[in-house]
């Protein structure tokens, strides 16, 4: 039987979005807060697991407040994280942390949570709106006349496939976006890397603090997520994952660990209290973004790699800016039009084009562990730099704070 009202062979709705984390449910939710008829699908049911670095900034927080689900996550246990450590290869280390920002962000702690109970309580403010979240329900194509699309075709639990018509069809399926295949150019930029991520039990010398520690040939990034229970993702080059992994990424997952001198010994494999679960490539861009009829958002629009821990964050700040250009767009008669949309695409490049460039200087400088870990060792030891750091990877700062002269010549001479 159809979810969707009436059952006919081909739907009509006025906003279908394909993907229910945190993107496509925080779309969602503010669309239906302004009384639009909108329907979410996506294929998984939740709560369920997601391969993530499970870290939000105090902005990420700010803007989850502002849909109201910042206490049933601290109620769920989510833990405050006050900053960042960066481990540099050569043992180089900093730690910024938000209270020490010239600018007070929206409160001085970020927060850890699995992404099952964030995304679920993402999709329950979603359903509580006026939202229709339709689980286990796949996007499996587009819907496409003259150019433009017209919602999206759909497969069943039961294997039966409908194709629902919308005025605006929306991408949030993430970086195996289909929406993105279907509408846009999907491109895989240099470096590509994958993610191996793990829930592990009793992860020694954790505190207030992710870490992140780098390493000749990838990183690591661990954060409590839980009273006892740490998020641990290895992020390597896909070429090494590819040579080694295939059909051993757990294996490989501790191998790597390892090598590691700051990982390596603080935790025991039988303590992995989830499986590790792989993700990637990173470094993908979907262009355009906005398309008569469609948009992209999330990590279905562009993701380039998790070091910053940024991905939540530009997808509800994404969420805002689509139902800031969608609202108005359905307020007209007739098609909607890419020109409509172009408010989305604007806003996306104002907000996020110098953290982009931050990611890409953070990312491309890990290729050089020598030089890395020398301007960690000096932002480190240079007053104020390395919060600054921190405070601009968290989205509290802006990225002119660090993409200047005088900042960039400090952290090599």
């Amino acid at each position: 039987m159809s979810p969707f009202p009436g059952g006919a062979a081909d739907e009509a709705v006025t906003v279908l979005i394909a993907g229910a984390g945190p993107a496509g449910s925080a779309l969602a939710w503010h669309l239906a807060k302004a009384g639009v008829q909108v329907h979410v699908v996506d294929r998984a049911r939740f709560p369920r697991e997601k391969p993530c670095s499970e870290y939000m900034s105090p902005e990420t927080v700010r803007l989850l407040d502002r849909i109201g689900v910042v206490s049933a996550l601290e109620r769920s246990g989510a833990i405050a994280l006050r900053g960042t450590s960066v481990i540099g290869a050569g043992g180089a280390q900093l730690t910024g942390l938000f209270a020490n920002l010239p600018t007070p962000p929206f409160r001085d702690t970020g927060l850890s949570v699995a992404r099952r109970v964030l995304d679920a309580e993402l999709v329950a403010a979603a359903r509580a709106a006026g939202a229709q979240v339709h689980e286990g329900v796949a996007a499996v194509g587009v819907l496409e006349e003259a150019g433009r699309i017209r919602g999206l075709r759909l497969r069943l639990e039961d294997g039966q496939s409908i194709d629902v018509a919308a005025r605006v069809t929306v991408g949030a399926d993430g970086l195996r976006s289909i929406v993105a295949r279907r509408t846009a150019r999907l491109r895989h930029r240099f470096p590509s890397r994958l993610g191996f991520v793990a829930h592990v039990a009793g992860v020694s010398g954790l505190t207030d603090r992710a870490e992140m520690h780098v390493g000749p040939d990838g990183y690591a990034g661990l954060n409590p997520i839980s009273a006892g229970i740490a998020n641990v993702a290895l992020v390597v080059p896909s070429r090494l994952a590819a040579g080694q992994a295939k059909g051993r990424a757990e294996d490989f997952f501790f191998e790597r660990l390892e090598r590691l001198p700051g990982v390596r010994g603080r935790f025991r494999r039988e303590a992995v209290v989830r499986e590790v679960l792989v993700t990637g490539p990173f470094a993908s861009e979907a262009r355009p973004v906005i398309r008569d009829g469609a948009l992209l958002v999330g990590d279905a629009a562009d993701f380039f790699d998790p070091f910053t821990g940024e991905g939540i964050y530009r997808a509800l700040l994404g969420a805002e800016f689509a139902a800031a250009a969608i609202i108005p767009a359905l307020e007209a008669p007739g098609p909607i039009t890419a020109a409509s949309l172009q408010g989305y695409a604007e806003a996306r490049r104002r907000a996020f084009s110098g953290t982009w460039s931050v990611e890409r200087l953070i990312g491309y400088g890990m290729l050089w562990p020598g030089l890395f870990n020398r301007a960690v060792r000096l932002l480190g030891t240079r007053p104020g730099m390395a919060d600054t750091l921190i405070g601009v990877t968290g989205d509290c700062l802006p990225a002119r704070s660090v993409l200047n002269p005088y900042f960039l010549a400090r952290m090599i001479v």
